[in-house]
């Protein structure tokens, strides 16, 4: 929401990749950090990476383990440590996809991120009820299509929302 001032969540979109009783793992799909996938793939000493998506950016997924990956990706093909997101996004924590992707035989669309997003127990319940989030539907096209200096626009604009026009303060009526 607009009115979000911790800065590593401010203007963020966040996906929810896994929500149970013990808390919740997000990724930051709209933070592209100066590294692209060519240094990750020399900082994890790939040999001769497919240049296809070495420009790649990797993207800043959230302020707790930086030095993690994950890799959000389509359906169409499962790794050592996937979990599935949604019925068109899955989530893969292994390093299996990264090898996949410097040959060449990684997913068609895939967004890398190190770092991530994390709640404990009843955290993001409750910073939703202080309307510190608004909640979309993830969409593979705004994950995977939408340039990322449009996403928390486009978010807000599933809805029918010019976030742009909304107010920082929340109220409870």
């Amino acid at each position: 929401m607009p009115g979000m001032l911790d800065p590593n969540f401010s203007t963020t979109v966040t996906l929810i990749c896994e929500h149970n009783d013990d808390g919740a793992l997000g990724i930051i799909i709209n933070r592209p950090l100066t590294l692209k996938l060519r240094g990750l793939f020399e900082q994890l000493s790939v040999e001769d990476p497919d240049p296809a998506n070495a420009g790649d950016p990797v993207m800043s997924g959230g302020p707790v383990g930086t030095e993690r990956g994950f890799v959000l990706h389509g359906p169409m093909h499962s790794y050592e440590n996937t979990l599935p997101v949604s019925d068109d996004i899955r989530l893969t924590l292994s390093r299996d996809v990264i090898d996949a992707m410097a040959s060449g035989t990684g997913p068609d669309k895939s967004l890398v991120a190190l770092g991530y997003a994390g709640w404990e127990a009843g955290q993001l319940e409750n910073e939703m009820l202080a309307n510190s989030w608004l909640s979309v539907p993830a969409t593979p096209e705004l994950v995977f299509d939408t340039p990322f200096e449009d996403r928390w626009n486009c978010a807000a604009q599933t809805l029918g929302i010019d976030i742009s026009r909304m107010s920082p303060d929340a109220g409870h009526a």
